[in-house]
């Protein structure tokens, strides 16, 4: 059983990882440090020189910037600089309008960026970005976590410098978590405190809904809920599940100014951790109490995972957060933990492998392929049946086969990763 210390350590992860974010992450990690610089400098900068890691850069590169009605960066730096406000983290931008975006456009026209991969960067994610202003420089760096800075000056007056990987008490990996405990903690703590991850179901779900009011990215939310969508996928649970993640997805990726509630630094995973449990549990008519808990399993799974992973990886975030999801919808379908830990190894003997090629509107269709991996996850474990140990990466241990998982994407595919990025910034369009 978990003791009150570790509970509460437990809710104050939660509190940090999952947070309302406008925009595709990395950009606006990005738009975050310029907008630190900026502060800084107490002035919009003059000269803005940005040094990134290779997964920030892929992850910038083809997403839409929330009410800019524009793709990557150099819009993301620009707003940044002038109208973004660091004390709001992940929703620095949250001032954009259509007067600032043409700001932007002027300020992007007197070439004043540069935007460059930093090839010794010390951390997967990692924001260097140095602004000049009046004879003034400022520095800030971010990294590990989206809103991590470790290093700000200005001028030769250093503020903050402090080790880019440190075993601080305050880090979040001090919580030690394994699946039994993400459990215990969901279904033995009291409904009451658990309350606040409702948010995140109101929030994701109005993202969904907005999804539905234009042609998004590639639409995929709205191919499911059109007539040719019900015609060949029905209407049922199974097409709803996906039809409101991908909505979400579809609206986040092609920028709607839009806030959803993410987990561990990713919007979509925050998307992907929540939408298929809430749905599910609406239409299943779990009570309120189960979609809280479920809701707590999913985005405490994800979280737990990520933790092993890294913030960023060459393996899709979606495969974390639709195995949370997987957790979750098992839950509401009465399992116990052990088809919970099911639900998980089936997971990653499916999906283990979808590479990260970056942020961008056909995300929505990763999405959907791990919600429905999620989903047939969840109706194997609740008959009791699951990948075992003899199979490819599943051990019988579920917290070694999450392992097994997290080491093929954090170390296991870092030539993948160069490769991905090498096809993407040599195509010639």
């Amino acid at each position: 059983m978990l003791t009150a210390e570790e509970k509460k350590a437990i809710i104050s992860l939660i509190h940090k990882q999952v947070v309302p974010a406008i925009g595709c992450t990395e950009p606006i990690a990005v738009a975050l440090c310029v907008a630190k610089t900026k502060e800084l400098l107490g002035r919009v900068p003059e000269t803005i020189d940005i040094q990134l890691s290779a997964n920030i850069l892929k992850n910038a590169m083809g997403v839409g910037i929330p009410g800019t009605g524009m793709t990557g960066l150099p819009i993301a730096v620009a707003l940044g600089a002038l109208i973004g406000r660091p004390e709001l983290e992940l929703e620095v931008l949250q001032d954009c309008n259509k007067p600032a975006v043409e700001q932007a456009k002027q300020y992007l026209a007197e070439n004043r960026l540069n935007i460059r991969l930093k090839d010794d960067a010390p951390d997967k994610l990692y924001i260097g970005v140095t602004a000049c202003a009046d004879g003034h420089e400022a520095e800030a760096r971010i990294a590990v976590k989206h809103t991590n800075f470790v290093y700000l000056r200005k001028d030769g007056d250093v503020i903050k410098e402090k080790p880019i990987h440190s075993d601080n008490a305050e880090d979040e990996e001090e919580v030690d978590l394994t699946l039994r405990k993400v459990y215990e903690f969901a279904t033995e703590t009291d409904v009451e405190e658990l309350r606040f991850i409702l948010e995140a179901k109101n929030m994701n779900e109005a993202a969904a809904a907005d999804g539905l009011h234009e042609n998004f990215g590639h639409a995929l939310g709205k191919t499911l809920c059109s007539p040719l969508g019900r015609g060949i996928m029905g209407e049922n649970i199974f097409s709803k599940v996906l039809a409101a993640t991908s909505c979400a997805c579809d609206a986040r990726m092609a920028g709607a100014m839009i806030p959803v509630m993410s987990n561990s630094g990713s919007g979509n995973q925050g998307i992907c951790a929540t939408m298929p449990v809430a749905v599910f549990a609406e239409e299943n008519h779990n009570t309120e109490e189960e979609t809280i808990r479920a809701l707590i399993i999913s985005n405490l799974t994800a979280i737990y995972i990520k933790q092993h992973l890294g913030s960023l990886s060459a393996l899709c975030g979606c495969v974390v957060a639709s195995t949370g999801s997987s957790c979750g919808i098992t839950y509401l379908m009465g399992g116990s933990y052990e088809q919970m830990a099911f639900a998980v190894k089936n997971m990653i003997a499916n999906l283990t492998g979808m590479i990260c090629d970056g942020a961008k509107p056909s995300c929505a269709l990763k999405l959907t392929s791990g919600v429905s991996t999620a989903i047939l996850s969840a109706m194997l474990a609740i008959q009791n049946k699951h990948v075992t140990s003899v199979e490819g990466i599943i051990d019988d241990d579920v917290d070694q086969s999450i392992h097994n998982l997290t080491e093929i994407g954090r170390r296991g595919m870092d030539e993948t990763d160069r490769f991905v990025l090498d096809i993407m910034t040599h195509k010639k369009n």
